[in-house]
């Protein structure tokens, strides 16, 4: 039998990034929490930790975690069906959920904010680069996620939900300066460019899909979706930013496109962990909305298909 108490203590490790934090959120000694998962990786005959910084889940680890939080879902719905079974404490499940920082600051808090109102969920929302979230699925520590990955990630579902549409900007005295002759192979090569962290490969896309061209500009990282945008506003460099975003500054001059039209499509998938929980249907479908109206339509080819891992 699982010892829950035990499998807790690695899972918030896991979740909270930490041994210390993870006893604060347990109300245990960092000691205590040590000693918990050592027991339950004896118990298990495997490692479960790799203790780095932060700590991350081994194969058989990220399995437990994934169990642990599924486990807690249905147990917040039951306790929200059956009043009495519900402990101390706060009583409103929570859904770990993995987006990237685009999508967070153009589409996806409405979405959030309808299935908090109907639902009374709280929602713990991790931030990484689209490309690595599904990797937070497969490791347990969130049970859906918006990612670039098609492919289902094992025990999950998987559902298209359209482009975001990205544009190369720069202010209009970022583009005097750096580009009086136009957006040359030479001028690209000495113009500062912005990427949100070493993960961000969409300026290097950019530059390889429309001119064939390396990304080999001195760099400006700047890791916030709000600064992002007003370190092109403020002549920092040139980058790509998704449209929403962009179409007021466009409109009004304050950002100018480098090569007008020359745009670049990122396909977004909604996964989720395959188990009938009413929580994450329900998010689904709020999530699912929202795409619709916020993103460029998935191809027909793939519009409503859903596949299983």
């Amino acid at each position: 039998m699982l010892d829950y108490p035990l499998l807790a203590a690695l899972a918030a490790v896991i979740r909270e990034g930490g041994f210390e934090r993870a006893a604060a959120r347990l109300g245990v000694t960092p000691s205590a929490v040590s000693q918990r998962i050592r027991a339950l990786e004896e118990r298990v005959g495997a490692a479960l930790v790799v203790r780095s910084q932060p700590p991350v889940p081994t194969e058989a680890g990220a399995r437990l975690c994934a169990h642990v939080e599924r486990v807690r879902l249905l147990e917040g719905e039951l306790a929200a069906d059956l009043p009495a079974l519900a402990g101390p404490g706060p009583g409103a499940p929570a859904l770990p959920v993995a987006v990237n920082a685009d999508s967070l600051g153009s589409w996806f808090l409405p979405a959030a904010a309808r299935f908090s109102e109907a639902t009374g969920a709280l929602l713990h929302l991790l931030l990484d680069d689209e490309d690595h979230t599904a990797a937070r699925l497969r490791s347990g520590e969130v049970l859906a996620a918006v990612t670039a990955d098609p492919a289902a990630v094992p025990g999950c579902r998987t559902r298209p939900l359209g482009a975001l549409r990205y544009v190369a900007c720069a202010s209009p005295a970022f583009m005097a300066r750096h580009f009086p002759q136009g957006v040359t192979a030479a001028a690209l090569a000495r113009a500062p460019v912005l990427q949100f962290d070493r993960k961000d490969g969409l300026q290097a896309r950019w530059l390889r899909r429309h001119l064939d061209l390396p990304l080999a500009a001195p760099t400006h990282q700047v890791p916030s979706t709000q600064g992002f945008l007003d370190a092109s506003l403020l002549g920092l460099g040139w980058a790509l930013h998704p449209v929403p975003l962009a179409a007021a500054p466009l409109a009004a001059g304050r950002l100018v496109e480098l090569l007008p039209g020359a745009a670049l499509e990122v396909p977004l998938h909604w996964q989720h962990a395959r188990l009938g929980a009413r929580l994450l249907e329900a998010l689904t479908r709020e999530v699912a909305a929202e795409a619709r109206r916020s993103l460029i339509a998935p191809d027909a080819g793939i519009a409503g298909l859903a596949g299983e891992g």
